[in-house]
């Protein structure tokens, strides 16, 4: 942890006041609903209030400072002069108060994500377990009957499945999707009952150790319409070449492009509206961004998800997604369930 701050450190050009709770706790590992940080030069601070106060006094290279509640408002008794700021984590009204304290405001974006981004060893350990368990999980799932469950029932129990395989917990809202429901990428499990002969997308991913997974496969329930089926042949194609492109010194723009120009080809560039992947960590979503939109260049460390889809509107939906860690060559891939079109009943 003290090798996260000085690095941070490094970058600073004044003291960084560190109020992202998940920012916090990869520095210092200190976890709380409520609680900040101040990085400076030769000092390190850490404020919360009485509720973590015991907690707080046990994390090593600290002074902690306890706080009222009202920690933001506290902390301009605590601060002076020139601070900078975590300008994606303050609020406009967290800004109002700390600067009628008469706090010189700077405002700094990215500076502990950047961090995040590039893993280290037992980060990466911590998700290739995780990639491990949610691999597992798929497979002992697409065993099970899926026709005539709700998509609510398969989603609880793949849950379960995660539990059963060692995982903290899901890493987020389990996501199933079948029929019409799968051509939207965020659906949410619903009441729907599985039938036969559509695909069920199925988004999900264990936590170990407070690191995520992330991993998307699509089934089919019997035998597919020949849109759905020459569907799921070009996402496949456009995943392999998003995977094949995948290396450290490419940026998220090319990365996302290797695998849309398969799915143009195709003629269903429009029905594959978002980004190819985005880096998991801490949070399943963070830095770095694969996409067309994306203004970051991949570094060996990183791990990041290559998830095309094509989304048909009213018939289904396919999404093929694994988890990588990015390397100077060929990604390491850490979700190792089937990518063939599996046929469950």
């Amino acid at each position: 942890m003290t090798g996260r701050v000085d690095l941070l450190r490094e970058s600073l050009e004044e003291p960084l006041l560190v109020t992202n709770g998940v920012n916090v706790g990869y520095l210092v590992g200190f976890s709380s609903s409520n609680a900040a940080l101040l990085v400076e030069p030769e000092r390190l601070r850490l404020f919360s209030d009485f509720r973590y106060a015991e907690a707080a006094r046990a994390v090593e290279g600290v002074e902690f400072v306890e706080t009222r509640r009202s920690l933001v408002a506290a902390l301009p008794e605590q601060l002076e002069g020139r601070i900078g700021f975590e300008a994606d984590a303050v609020s406009y009204a967290s800004w109002e108060t700390l600067s009628s304290g008469g706090l010189e405001l700077v405002p700094r974006r990215g500076l502990v994500e950047a961090l995040r981004a590039v893993k280290d060893d037992g980060e990466r350990d911590a998700i290739r377990r995780a990639g491990e368990i949610t691999s597992q999980a798929y497979e002992r799932l697409a065993e099970e009957r899926f026709t005539g469950r709700t998509e609510r029932d398969l989603a609880w129990r793949l849950d379960e499945l995660f539990h059963e395989l060692g995982a903290r917990a899901p890493a987020f809202e389990t996501i199933v999707a079948s029929g019409p429901n799968g051509a939207k990428p965020h659906a949410r499990p619903t009441d729907r009952m599985v039938e036969a002969g559509e695909t069920v997308v199925i988004d999900a991913g264990a936590m170990v150790d407070g690191y995520c997974a992330d991993c998307t496969r699509t089934f089919a329930t019997g035998p597919l319409p020949d849109e759905l089926e020459s569907a799921y042949t070009t996402c496949l194609e456009g995943q392999l070449a998003g995977l094949e492109a995948v290396s450290a010194g490419v940026t998220g723009v090319d990365a996302d492009a290797a695998a849309r120009e398969r799915i143009e080809a195709a003629g269903l560039g429009e029905k594959f509206g978002h980004g190819l992947g985005h880096g998991v960590g801490l949070e399943v979503h963070e830095a770095p961004r694969l996409s067309r939109e994306s203004t970051d260049t991949l570094a060996a460390g990183n791990v990041v998800t290559v998830e095309p889809g094509v989304y048909l509107e009213g018939v289904g939906g396919i999404r093929i997604e694994d988890l990588v860690i990015v390397t100077d060559g060929e990604p390491e891939v850490l979700t190792s369930s089937t990518k063939g079109l599996v046929t469950v009943s």
